[in-house]
């Protein structure tokens, strides 16, 4: 009597010669595990100061008709917004998220003279940039002294509190970035590539006569490029962690958890990086196509710098992308200490992601 096939065997036979093929390719070990450690290690070792705006929230009670706040909103470092939560705004504070709160008190007279206070509440988090804050708050407080009482006593003051937080350093921000790039790269790259390679050289339709189905081919090559991701993640990370004390917040518990959402990651690049196999006829086409999908995730999904500063529209497209989804989620993991379950927008958007490149990459695979 002939034993059943195994589709899940035939997958693991298919992963187990697809990762030995990755390792010994010189592009894919270049492109997910050389390039990100040379962008760590060069990040990694820059000095933590950065030339972007200044996030400042102004508190809920501060008195907006002040001068003071005019003097202040025209700070052209200061990226400056309202706050609504006054509980939210200090966890965003001790998070990093925001570098300083601001309390405008009301106009009081001392001795005939109007005196307007300000209250600057910083963090440990954002130690780096409360000296710039002072500086800047106290040349505005100056200005609107020499309007108000030219050579008289100083009618505005600063009063600076710091609460304590985590130190964020640039590595926090540049080595999440570094792991979507080394998923982005292999997945998109090595899967258009290796799978148009195995069509090309017939290879795909030898294994046509086997009764393995495309979806559990799929997922044989999905299982290789995680194992290979694994062995990325553990290198590129413990470098970082080792070398330029990057944050795991909960230790060996918060890798695991960032690995975990590196699946749905996965099976998005990898899942395009089928779909172009699957479209494109000729090989020199691969590499345009493929660039055109990365490159602008790339530049728009914060891997380098902070896109905070771009306009709402383009912004809200970045927010969109899947290596946003990705990215954020990494860094909301490693640094903030969420737990996977706590970050439901970027994991709901991987899910929705994967779910539709999953389907796509069903449907667009030819055995030949």
């Amino acid at each position: 009597m002939s034993k059943k096939y195994s589709q899940f065997k035939a997958a693991l036979v298919l992963s187990r010669a697809s990762l030995i093929a990755t390792l010994r390719s010189p592009t894919s070990v270049v492109f997910a595990l050389l390039f990100p450690i040379i962008f760590v290690t060069v990040f990694g070792a820059m000095v933590d100061n950065d030339a972007v705006k200044v996030k400042i929230v102004l508190s809920p009670r501060s008195d907006s008709s002040s001068p003071m706040y005019t003097a202040i909103k025209s700070i052209s470092i200061f990226n400056l917004s309202h706050g609504k939560d006054s509980a939210a705004m200090i966890a965003d504070l001790k998070k990093g998220r925001i570098a300083g709160i601001l309390y405008l008190h009301p106009q009081e007279l001392v001795n005939g003279i109007p005196h307007y206070t300000t209250d600057l509440l910083g963090s440990s988090a954002v130690a780096d940039k409360i000296p710039l804050i002072q500086a800047a708050l106290q040349e505005a407080a100056s200005q609107l002294n020499r309007k108000i009482l030219p050579g008289q006593p100083v009618p505005a003051s600063i009063h600076a509190i710091t609460v304590p937080g985590r130190i964020y350093r640039k590595i926090d921000f540049i080595l999440p970035g570094q792991l979507g790039f080394s998923l982005l790269m292999a997945g998109v790259f090595g899967s258009a590539f290796l799978l148009f390679d195995l069509r090309h050289t017939l290879v795909l339709k030898r294994i046509y006569v086997t009764p393995i189905k495309p979806s559990f081919l799929l997922l044989g090559e999905m299982f290789s490029r995680l194992l290979f991701q694994i062995i990325c993640f553990i290198v590129i990370t413990a470098l970082g962690y080792y070398a330029f004390h990057f944050t795991l917040v909960n230790g060996l518990l918060t890798f695991i958890e960032m690995l975990l959402l590196s699946v749905f990651g996965l099976i998005i690049f990898m899942g395009i990086g089928f779909i172009i196999s699957g479209l494109i006829r000729n090989e020199s086409s691969i590499a345009p196509v493929a660039n055109t999908l990365t490159v602008p995730q790339i530049l728009l999904c914060g891997l380098f710098f902070p896109v905070d500063n771009y306009p709402v529209w383009l912004r809200i497209f970045c927010d969109l992308l899947p290596l946003t989804f990705f990215v954020d989620g990494l860094r909301k993991i490693a640094f903030e200490g969420l737990h996977i379950w706590q970050i439901p927008v970027q994991l709901g958007g991987l899910v929705i992601w994967a779910i539709i490149v999953a389907m796509l990459s069903v449907r667009s695979f030819k055995w030949e």
